[in-house]
């Protein structure tokens, strides 16, 4: 059987160091060792191409079929043929002379280019802060500029870079099996860059290790020193000094001042003269749309679309004619440096710090097996074809107060016919310099890219493996049974057209991923020779719950329609009921569209990955026709209705002549008068049960958490400030899992979560207070009757 292309698992390990496991593994079953087989038996699904309704131009360009065959590489495996030497003395110093011939371009005076921009010219003209003479304004704007400057940016040191990139390589061989790179992806990134536009990487951030691992993959691809915009608050000040050098960029303080401040008028026009510097000279710029890790706070970082405001600022005033936009996304097997809590603020880290976390890797190294890293690059794309089509997708938009209180509460039964904004980043200094409009577009650029970047991410074997464990086999699962359902998974995810970050024989890559998983399970044998695989409870279920998330964006389209068929059917038949009782009931798709938007808009959206150009009536249609052709829901011919297959009478209403360009499907199920007459049924197929409940239980963590936040309502200590009522609601959800053992739940961003849909729903209310703002329950849920209706509104999309 053919293996799939990509990273090829070397899960064997020195016998001394791990005969015990060994041992464990080789009594198993005499079973033949097994591959899963690739998609359609043959090819992956080519993930990362860039919207087609907003850049159309761009997803026609820098793509040809031929780059989906070109394969994987590993970018840590330097070998003798990487160099320009042969030889014995080379294949031992191939790594550190591979360092030494990466071409590093020279770095002209910075700050005279700087002190010629327009607006620091505009500064200068106005005067000086602090009200000084005329004649005295250049030179000191020149000291403040190059104070400033030297908080932003240090020139980048050839020699300390390729010194740099060689500890780096050995320190990634170390630790990881491989770092995997589509070969086509980049062959895509390579001629946007080659086309003339500066590019411009905005990327996920799992990872504190993302900023030095991507300018490591970018230099040793020949696309030279990747400049990387990293959060201050994040690095203690000597930390900061070394990655100016290696190309870092800091925003200074000053940036975040009120608009009308003499400093921050001055530091913002600096900071636009170095990103318009970065664009002329071509130099790739990184920027990171999520907060670091353990951050607490909006998972959209508010400084990473300060930083893309800039680059939008700078095409719209001419600086440069475009720039090319690379969705970029990191996974890992296990992520190296996750914090036990993610609403631990990480303190900045030193010189110290790192040397320490590296010295206790190092120490475990021996003992513990290496995990695999796959770098996603998806298609590159125009920004300025981005500006020109996106605004004719912005429909009109209501407050999730608006949209859903009146439901909750049973004031009405009618979803108005708008979409969702929900806005949990907070615009800082460097963006509220745009203009309104312009703010706008830099917000649901960020939500597109970073949307984009989730959903073209490669599951992990880690992932699948949690899954199953938290949803499938909670109680346990045999190894023999446990093979063929990972297979099933993988199939499944490859079907959906998302891509996984491993290959290799099954048998060896569930022993592998067990392996890595090893403290958060437990490995029993039993006589026949089998071993039965257990999760471990409490911080074991919180840990494999964070794990099984990046899986879910696979299925989130058939999970929100399965839990919206179970709200459905929780006012018809027993939830215990058997599935032939359920199976009875006619599902008219007027109600299911009802009911997918209702769940639509309760969830966050940075969980839902629903792009700004794609409406919730179509997001609806995609829900439908997913539950139809995994198979879960079939057509039911009704009397006197048109039948399914009938496309004779399809017809245009009226009612789509408003709609955007990006709502046309290729059914007309938008037409929501004629999809009155047309109803579904469950199908009764023997699978579909135990499928139907494994896609509730995949949403149900969030679930869970959000109904048992509406129980606490009664409980808790208000007002209170956001992050005090927070950890109230955690320290009730973890005496709750303590007693029903949903340990998942229990997780400190499912609370953060919560209370913040919460406040957009108006069950709290946010007033200034003395010592920051306050939180408060609203007057129409102070009753004990709307908490309730709050509860059991959500509790009906949970599936038991």
């Amino acid at each position: 059987m053919g293996a799939m292309l990509g990273a090829r698992l070397q899960t064997q390990q020195r016998s001394s160091q791990n005969g015990q496991e060994t041992s464990l593994w080789s009594s198993g079953l005499g079973m033949k060792l097994e591959a899963i087989t690739p998609f359609l038996g043959k090819y992956r699904p080519f993930v990362g191409r860039c919207c087609q309704t907003c850049t159309p131009k761009s997803w026609e360009s820098l793509f040809h079929r031929s780059i989906m065959d070109l394969g994987f590489c590993n970018v840590i495996l330097v070998k003798e043929e990487n160099t320009r030497f042969r030889g014995w003395l080379v294949r031992r110093l191939c790594y550190f002379l591979w360092s030494l011939e990466q071409h590093i371009p020279p770095c002209g005076d910075e700050l005279q280019k700087v002190m010629e921009s327009a607006g620091i010219q505009n500064v200068i003209s106005r005067g000086a802060p602090g009200g000084a003479g005329e004649s005295q304004v250049p030179g000191l704007v020149k000291k403040e500029v190059q104070r400033i400057l030297s908080h932003i940016q240090a020139p980048p040191r050839p020699f300390l870079i390729r010194l740099f990139s060689w500890v780096v390589l050995r320190f990634l061989n170390c630790f990881f099996l491989n770092v995997q790179l589509h070969k086509g992806h980049m062959k895509m990134v390579r001629q946007a860059a080659q086309a003339g536009s500066p590019l411009i990487l905005l990327s996920t951030h799992k990872s504190l290790l993302d900023g030095i691992l991507l300018p490591f993959v970018l230099l040793s691809q020949g696309l030279g020193v990747l400049r990387v915009a990293w959060d201050p608050c994040t690095c203690s000040s000597i930390l900061r000094t070394l990655l100016r050098k290696l190309g870092g960029l800091f925003l200074p303080p000053e940036a975040n001042l009120s608009l009308d401040s003499s400093e921050g008028i001055l530091a913002r026009a600096v900071v636009h003269a170095v990103v318009e510097q970065l664009l002329v000279s071509r130099q790739p710029l990184l920027i990171f749309l999520e907060e670091p890790p353990g951050t607490k706070g909006p998972w959209l970082s508010a400084l990473g679309q300060a930083w893309l405001g800039l680059v939008v600022q700078a095409v719209q005033v001419g600086t440069v004619p475009d720039a090319m936009l690379v969705p970029v996304a990191v996974t890992y097997d296990l992520v190296p440096d996750a914090p036990p809590s993610s609403l631990q603020a990480t303190a900045p880290v030193g010189l110290g710090t790192v040397a320490l976390a590296v010295l206790r890797s190092l120490r475990g190294w021996c003992c513990s097996p290496r995990t695999c890293v796959r770098v996603h690059l998806s298609q590159p794309f125009s920004l300025q074809e981005y500006t020109l089509n996106a605004r004719s997708c912005w429909g009109s938009r209501q407050t999730l107060e608006r949209l859903l209180q009146p439901i909750v509460l049973g004031q009405s039964t009618v979803i108005p016919d708008t979409e969702k904004e929900q806005e949990w980043t907070p615009v800082t200094g460097p963006l509220l310099a745009l203009k309104e409009e312009d703010q706008l577009l830099v917000r649901r650029l960020s939500c597109h890219i970073r949307n984009a970047s989730v959903a073209s991410s490669a599951v992990m074997s880690t992932a699948i493996m949690a899954t199953l464990l938290l949803f499938k086999h909670r109680k346990g699962v045999f190894l023999s049974k446990l093979l063929g359902e990972f297979a099933w998974l993988t199939e499944e995810i490859l079907l959906r057209g998302f891509d996984v970050g491993f290959s290799g024989q099954l048998r060896c890559l569930v022993q592998h991923t067990l392996k890595l998983l090893r403290a958060h399970v437990t490995l029993l044998r039993i006589r026949q020779g089998d071993l039965l695989v257990v999760p471990q409870s409490s911080p074991g279920l919180v840990h494999l719950a964070r794990l099984s998330s990046e899986l879910l964006p696979a299925f989130l389209s058939e999970a929100m329609g399965a839990c919206a068929v179970r709200a459905l059917l929780a006012g018809r038949v027993p939830p215990e009921g058997p599935w032939e009782l359920q199976g009875i009931e006619l599902l008219s798709q007027k109600e299911l569209y009802h009911q997918v938007l209702l769940l639509l808009h309760l969830l966050p959206q940075d969980l839902l990955l629903l792009q700004p150009c794609q409406s919730s009536y179509c997001y609806c249609q995609e829900v439908l026709d997913r539950l139809i052709q995994c198979g879960l829901l079939v057509a039911e011919e009704t009397p006197g209705s048109q039948k399914a297959c009938d496309t004779g009478r399809q017809h245009l209403s009226t009612k789509l002549m408003w709609k955007p360009s990006g709502d046309f499907t290729d059914s007309d199920s938008d037409d929501f008068e004629e999809a009155e007459g047309r109803y579904f049924r469950l199908s009764q197929q023997s699978r579909c049960p135990d499928f139907f409940l494994f896609l509730c239980r995949l949403l149900s963590p969030l679930l869970k958490a959000f109904a048992q936040a509406a129980a606490f309502l009664q409980q808790g200590q208000l007002p209170d400030a956001e992050s005090g009522y927070v950890e109230q609601l955690l320290q009730f959800l973890q005496a709750t899992a303590q007693e029903d053992g949903f340990f998942e739940c229990a997780d400190p961003s499912l609370a953060t979560r919560a209370v913040w849909t919460f406040r957009d729903l108006g069950v709290l209310q946010q007033t200034p207070g003395p010592a920051g703002p306050m939180l408060h329950l609203s007057p129409a849920f102070a009753s004990r009757d709307n908490q309730e209706k709050l509860e059991q509104f959500i509790r009906q999309f949970i599936c038991g």
